[in-house]
């Protein structure tokens, strides 16, 4: 019997990219990675300074560069300066995202255009920039955050959200079929509600219990619950998955 891939060690030497690394499951994610060895790079508008400053006084190998990652030259930028300092790219997790609550007649298409192209076209141009990488090196590990609100549908947000999650499910799928025969895995994450700063700003105290009540595991999920399962993802025990839509749902239909 083959010995089991000691997960703690699964990233050593491994460089990951990481967008909306900056708070929420991004974040969360990136500094486990981080942890377990990889050379991470947190990507976000704000930056991630401080946090990659005490990782990296911890002995952790961590990068924080600043960037939107719905402009194309910024994330052409972003990658330039990676690959100058690793050479490679072997983990990309698309995690960047942002949420409105509103009615259809209610949404701008300001609005609409900003939701699509932070959620959905920058997961697009991340890797369209990468996969020629991924291409030379022969292998590679992509996942996108997708929603439980693009599995089916959401009970708080607007429908620009649920249509660019949705949108992440078809990509992935499409994505994991033409890089297939270059053994690049691509799959993605639907979480269902998580304790993030972002939930904390669009989910009423009062709508809390009644979406509880909802979940038949009886609780949200904490940031962990999420990151456990991208982490998965990230490492070689999910050798054979591609193309996998994975709900993190707590039994959410």
């Amino acid at each position: 019997m083959t010995k089991p891939h000691e997960f703690p060690h699964d990233f050593k030497g491994k460089v990951a990219m990481i967008t909306g690394a900056s708070s929420g499951i991004g974040l969360a994610v990136a500094e486990a990675i981080a942890c377990y060895g990889a050379h991470t790079v947190f990507i976000s508008r704000s930056g991630a300074t401080a946090i990659v400053s005490n990782l990296n006084a911890l002995g952790q190998s961590a990068l924080s560069i600043s960037c939107d990652v719905s402009d194309e030259t910024q994330v052409k930028e972003a990658i330039a300066t990676i690959l100058q300092k690793y050479q490679r790219i072997d983990i990309l997790i698309n995690n960047a995202a942002i949420n409105q609550v509103a009615k259809i007649e209610d949404i701008s298409l300001e609005d609409w255009n900003k939701v699509m192209a932070t959620n959905l076209t920058s997961q697009f141009l991340c890797c369209k920039h990468i996969v020629p990488i991924m291409k030379q090196q022969r292998h590679g590990k992509i996942i996108n955050v997708s929603s439980i609100a693009g599995n089916f549908r959401s009970k708080i947000s607007g429908i620009h959200y649920v249509a660019s999650k949705a949108g992440v499910i078809g990509f992935t799928r499409q994505l994991a079929y033409e890089l297939a025969p270059f053994q690049i895995n691509v799959n993605a994450i639907c979480p269902s509600q998580t304790y993030t700063p972002m939930l904390a700003a669009t989910l009423p105290p009062e709508a809390e219990q009644k979406l509880i009540d909802s979940i038949p595991l009886g609780r949200i999920a904490s940031m962990e619950e999420q990151v456990n399962v991208i982490l998965f993802l990230a490492s070689q025990l999910s050798s054979y998955m591609t193309g996998a839509i994975v709900d993190v749902n707590g039994g959410q239909l």
